[in-house]
């Protein structure tokens, strides 16, 4: 074990699935180089949450309380509504907002739901280990992961904290711009966004549903 993920795992919830872990021949494909990296993580803890939940980590397969990996990265459940965005990535963990982490040609990146916008954070499990450590605060949500649940409890098993305005069209990062969502939905809702805005030129106005 690597010193910033055993960190990170001392720190988490129990494993989200009991089973053994294991990966298909679809997200090992996807996993590249990183296949053995992210199978080491799971065979320690299968699945978890950390930092209050603003951390969840897929399990390897899926059961009654949790999404694993084969469904989540499936493209009939919400990847294939980002049109092509989401093409080669495997996408193995969230932040309390649903913003994805995933590996793509053998690197770690962030992906922006709203967007679609890939940033490189990290080579491996342990270097993205290593930067929720360091930045989890603006990595994972937590501060308002914290506050939310201080006012409403803890977090359910698939859902997230969405924002009722876009932060990409200036929605803030406060508990009253917040709403509980299911994960799945939010990704859909959000591919709608990150399609209507992928070609728009800066400054172009954009009709978007706001939650009330």
């Amino acid at each position: 074990m690597s010193e910033s993920l055993d960190k990170l795992l001392s720190s988490a919830s129990s494993s989200l699935n009991t089973s053994v872990p294991a990966l298909s021949d679809e997200v090992r494909v996807l996993a590249g180089s990183l296949a053995d990296d992210l199978l080491n993580m799971l065979n320690t803890q299968n699945g978890f949450y950390a930092l209050e939940s603003a951390l969840h980590v897929f399990p390897s397969h899926s059961n009654q309380h949790e999404i694993g990996l084969d469904d989540w990265n499936s493209d009939v459940l919400w990847r294939s509504e980002y049109q092509g965005m989401a093409d080669g990535c495997l996408f193995f963990a969230e932040d309390v907002f649903g913003g994805q982490f995933c590996i793509k040609v053998n690197k770690i990146y962030t992906f922006d739901p709203e967007t679609g916008a890939l940033d490189y954070l990290a080579d491996d499990i342990e270097g993205w280990a290593k930067a929720i450590i360091t930045d989890y605060e603006v990595l994972t949500g937590y501060p308002l992961a914290h506050q939310w649940q201080e006012n409403h409890g803890q977090l359910p098993a698939k859902k997230r904290l969405l924002p009722k305005i876009p932060f990409v069209a200036g929605g803030e990062f406060t508990l009253e711009n917040l709403y509980l969502h299911g994960a799945i939905e939010g990704m859909k809702f959000r591919a709608d966004i990150a399609n209507q805005i992928k070609d728009l030129p800066d400054g172009a106005q954009i009709q978007f549903n706001v939650v009330g």
